[in-house]
C-alpha cells in the first residue's frame, strides 16, 4: 500500500469510526416505517490499480489533473459500484453500492453488506476492513431502513457480476467521480413533481451511466464530509431516465 493510500485509510477510519454522524443526513429522506426491510451497503474504497496501459488509468490521471484542488489522497483511490439487474423489484437498472436485505443468519449490518457484497460482485469478505457504520437511511420508494458501511480493501479480490442482482462492476476511481465535468444534478420527473439531488455521470469506459439517488447522495455527502470534493456547477442538469 502507498503511502498515500495508507494515508486515506486513517482519514476515512478517523473520520467514520464510532460515534460519528454524518451531516447530510440531517436532510433526510423520510420517517421509517415499522415494516420497512432492514438493508446495508458495502461503500468499498481501495488502492487505484493503476496500470498506465488501461483507459481507465488513463482516465484517472485526466480526472485528478482537473480536480487539483482535491485532497492529495484522491487520485490513489477507487470505489466499487455496481449496475442493478433490469429484473429487480426496486432500483432496477440503477448505479449501486453493493449490498441488499438483511437474512435472519446475518449477525449486524456488517455481515449483510459483506455477504450481499460476496453474492453480488465476488468480493472477499476476509479482505475487507469495515472502518465504520453511518447512521440508517430510509428509503420510501423500497421502504428500505438502510446502513451504509464504510469499508477499505484491504486485498483485494477478483471481481464480476452475478448477472442476477448485477449486470456490471466497477472499480471507479474517484478523481473520476470528483472531476467537476462528471457532477451536475439530477433531475427525476413523476408526474406533476420534480425531484432534484446531486448525481455524477461515469466516464464512456463505464458505459457513461448516471449515477443519482440514494447511492449519488451517499457519494456526494462521504466526498464533502472528508474535503475531497471540488466546487462543481449544480446547473449543470441530469435527466434521469425511466
Amino acid at each position: 500500500m502507498t503511502t498515500l493510500a495508507q494515508q486515506a485509510r486513517h482519514q476515512l477510519e478517523a473520520q467514520f469510526g464510532p460515534g460519528y454522524r454524518i451531516p447530510f443526513v440531517a436532510q433526510g429522506t423520510g420517517t421509517s416505517r415499522a415494516d420497512a426491510r432492514r438493508s446495508a451497503v458495502l461503500i468499498l474504497f481501495g488502492q487505484l490499480d493503476e496500470v498506465p496501459a488501461t483507459a481507465r488509468a488513463t482516465a484517472a490521471v485526466d480526472a485528478a489533473d482537473h480536480a487539483t484542488d482535491a485532497h492529495p489522497v484522491v487520485p490513489e483511490l477507487d470505489v466499487l459500484l455496481t449496475r442493478r439487474s433490469s429484473t429487480m423489484r426496486a432500483h432496477a437498472g440503477q448505479i449501486a453500492f453493493p449490498g441488499g436485505g438483511a437474512e435472519p443468519d446475518d449477525a449486524s449490518p456488517a455481515a449483510t453488506a459483506l455477504r450481499e457484497a460476496n453474492e453480488e460482485t465476488g468480493v472477499d469478505p476476509t479482505g475487507v476492513d469495515v472502518l465504520g457504520t453511518l447512521p440508517d437511511i430510509y428509503i420510501p420508494v423500497s421502504n428500505n431502513l438502510v446502513t451504509p458501511l464504510i469499508g477499505w480493501w484491504r486485498r483485494p479480490s477478483e471481481i464480476a457480476a452475478d448477472n442476477t442482482e448485477s449486470t456490471e462492476v466497477f472499480r471507479v476511481p474517484v478523481a473520476e467521480l470528483i472531476d467537476p465535468t462528471h457532477r451536475g444534478t439530477s433531475v427525476l420527473r413523476v408526474g406533476h413533481q420534480t425531484h432534484h439531488g446531486p448525481a455524477f455521470r461515469l466516464a464512456s469506459h463505464f458505459g457513461g451511466h448516471l449515477v443519482w439517488g440514494f447511492t449519488a447522495m451517499l457519494l456526494a455527502g462521504v466526498f464533502d464530509s472528508l474535503g475531497w470534493a471540488v466546487a462543481w456547477d449544480a446547473d449543470r442538469r441530469f435527466e434521469v431516465a425511466r
